[in-house]
């Protein structure tokens, strides 16, 4: 892997880093703002894939969609099949709790953040192992 895409790589896990954190911080007051919160474990899986094609050198397209990412991260590497249902719960954290919806609830549950955070974690965790240390944050966000 050339210079250039492993500094590239390093930055998409820089930020997934940085939303797990933000994530566990902002939920850590109290419950009235895990809509935010849990958008950034969203973020977190989002960027963790991203990271993962750019090292793959795997063009994507602009999208919040897990299931889409992870799709084109398990045709290079199978072992990313594993995670559908994770994808599939973080997917629609993109948009769900971001806007008012009359239709909607404006905060998701403790247990819903909860597990949208241990989801985004186990992504993350996985995008770290699946590539070369040289490419790793130089410190990963603690669980």
């Amino acid at each position: 892997m050339d210079q250039g895409t492993v500094d590239a790589t390093r930055r998409w896990l820089i930020k997934a880093a940085h939303d797990l954190l933000n994530a566990r911080r902002s939920s850590k007051e109290d419950d009235e703002a895990l809509d935010t919160s849990i958008y950034h474990c969203q973020q977190a899986g989002e960027k963790a894939f991203k990271a993962f094609l750019v090292a793959q050198g795997v063009k994507f397209p602009k999208t919040h969609s897990l299931v889409m990412l992870l799709s084109l991260c398990a045709s290079v590497d199978a072992g990313f099949e594993q995670w559908k249902a994770e994808a599939a719960l973080l997917s629609p954290l993109s948009f769900m709790f971001r806007y008012p919806d009359e239709f909607a609830p404006l905060n998701p549950t403790r247990a819903e953040f909860d597990e949208a955070l241990a989801a985004s974690q186990r992504l993350f965790d996985y995008v770290i192992a699946a590539l070369p240390p040289e490419t790793h944050p130089i410190q990963p966000p603690a669980p």
